[in-house]
């Protein structure tokens, strides 16, 4: 689906916003503390995102916060699309990473944004999402890392989106791919140390 022409800065606006309050919901710090975890903001790489989640090793915890923060990525767009149009969707497809990378309720510090990020992409173009979600999975089985992983399936997506001539949806994937490796500059920097943990490495 290729977005038109028209652009309506308004309803852009509004589900910016609305992307954005869908995006801050802490499913992650959330599902930790019901699964009796705690903070997860106090565990691992202080992250609230579903890979944290899992040092706490609770593997449901950590299922509900992926399920649920690809969710809200999905519902902020779906919504905006209905109501507001496809470059609304668009914005509220950025609205909802930056709600989840910088959520006000936690003081602007939150996860990673690649669950949310697949969900934003699923409703966006479905076919860029399942390829995003084979690279993260053979990389994973290759490495067992997971932030490599994810940010190999970062880089790529944008360039999917271009193979299948999605051009103005390449721009926004690239932007959030942006802000995705903004936000793991932290494990570029153990990757390159050797320290990164692997999958499923419970942390104290």
């Amino acid at each position: 689906m290729t977005v038109g022409t028209t652009v309506d800065w308004q309803h852009a606006g509004i589900a910016l916003g609305i992307g954005y309050l869908l995006g801050s919901i802490p499913f992650g710090l959330i599902f930790a503390w019901l699964s009796g975890a705690g903070d997860v903001r106090k565990i691992g790489s202080g992250s609230i995102g579903a890979t944290n989640v899992l040092r706490t090793g609770n593997r449901w915890a950590a299922a509900g916060t992926l399920l649920f923060d690809a969710a809200k990525g999905v519902v902020a767009v779906l919504l905006a699309r209905v109501y507001l149009g496809e470059f609304a969707a668009l914005a509220a497809a950025l609205g909802a990473v930056l709600g989840h990378l910088f959520p006000v309720w936690l003081k602007f510090k939150g996860g990673k944004g690649i669950a949310t990020a697949g969900g934003v992409l699923l409703a966006l173009y479905w076919p860029v999402a399942l390829l995003g979600a084979a690279t993260w999975l053979i990389a994973a089985f290759a490495t067992r890392i997971s932030s490599l992983s994810s940010l190999i399936a970062t880089v790529l997506c944008p360039i999917y989106m271009l193979l299948f001539g999605q051009k103005q949806m390449a721009a926004l994937v690239l932007v959030i791919a942006v802000l995705i490796v903004f936000m793991h500059r932290a494990n570029i920097s153990r990757l390159m140390d050797g320290a990164e943990p692997r999958i499923g490495k419970k942390a104290p």
